[in-house]
């Protein structure tokens, strides 16, 4: 048993990797949310905590004989990283293990491509944080667990997950369109479901040996070329859009968006946006993983996308 704090608990990976936690009954779980907790659902071993995360000695409290603490925040809705800074503080004054912060995508070269990809400067920075923690000795065993891009996404609109809703990007299987970089046909990605993603933090929460500092969770390694070729396979080939690097270069700069409370209209124009920008960050390598927790866990069976593209658009 692993007495567990999830911070942020409501968003939707969260709510994925809640549910495999509760799977294994035997794992006391604190849910931390802002909103009523009254509005959640009852689930074995689960307390949802109402908190504002604002205070340190409160986060402090809750957190003693815990475990692991799972961060979930959306980086870019977290001002100066004061939040996801304020729960590692505390957890390291409650004397927690360990603590995951809020990576959740891209890879290790995230840092190389923030001009592409502002939204998720928070990420490197909370690295680094964490980095410098642990300088002198170390004070909190932590991972950061990268996944890439969640390949839940190659199956929009259908539903592929229990809570993670879906947008269409680079790939769009419905409409048989890709938005791809001239020259970008053997750009790497690394695709991992949420149920994948839920099962290896399932499986990390219990492991007894040290987390590695860099937690590549790496699914299914597909090129673009690789993409293509597969719709043609199962009978739907795409049109691509072919967009030069320069014209994304000048492009304008974009930050994140809440996209729970975004207009259709605003959510339609960073989409624009954001795929240019994103495709620019792939074309350097940062939606290509490591693979340190598949070395940990060798028999667990990660989601190919070939099966996943197969089973969702092959008989449609």
């Amino acid at each position: 048993m692993v007495k567990i704090a999830i911070a942020a608990a409501s968003s939707q990976l969260a709510r994925e990797i809640l549910d495999k936690l509760v799977e294994a009954q035997k794992h006391e779980i604190l849910a931390l949310v802002r909103k009523d907790p009254t509005q959640f659902p009852s689930l074995p071993g689960v307390k949802w905590v109402q908190t504002t995360y604002e205070d340190k000695s409160e986060l402090v409290h809750l957190f003693k004989g815990v475990e692991t603490v799972l961060s979930l925040f959306p980086v870019h809705l977290d001002p100066d990283n004061a939040t996801q800074k304020r729960l590692i503080d505390a957890a390291v004054e409650a004397g927690v293990k360990r603590f995951a912060p809020s990576e959740w995508a891209t890879g290790v070269k995230l840092e190389s491509v923030l001009e592409f990809i502002p939204w998720y400067a928070g990420k490197v920075e909370i690295a680094h944080y964490l980095e410098d923690l642990n300088k002198e000795k170390k004070v909190i065993e932590y991972s950061r667990f990268q996944v890439g891009s969640f390949m839940n996404y190659l199956g929009h609109p259908h539903k592929t997950s229990e809570h993670v809703s879906t947008l269409p990007l680079q790939f769009d299987f419905e409409k048989q369109h890709a938005t791809l970089i001239e020259g970008s046909l053997d750009d790497v990605i690394v695709w991992t479901t949420v149920q994948d993603i839920a099962g290896v933090v399932a499986r990390a929460v219990e492991y007894k040996g040290e987390w590695p500092a860099v937690g590549g969770i790496s699914g299914s390694r597909v090129t673009n070329r690789e993409m293509l070729q597969l719709g043609e396979a199962i009978g739907k080939p795409f049109t691509v859009d072919w967009l030069k690097m320069e014209d994304i270069e000048s492009g304008d700069m974009i930050n994140g968006v809440d996209l729970r409370s975004a207009t259709q209209e605003e959510t339609e124009a960073f989409l624009k946006s954001a795929i240019r920008r994103i495709l620019a960050g792939i074309s350097r390598g940062a939606y290509d993983v490591t693979d340190e927790w598949n070395k940990i866990l060798p028999d667990y069976e990660f989601t190919q996308v070939e099966d996943f593209i197969k089973k969702v658009w092959g008989g449609k």
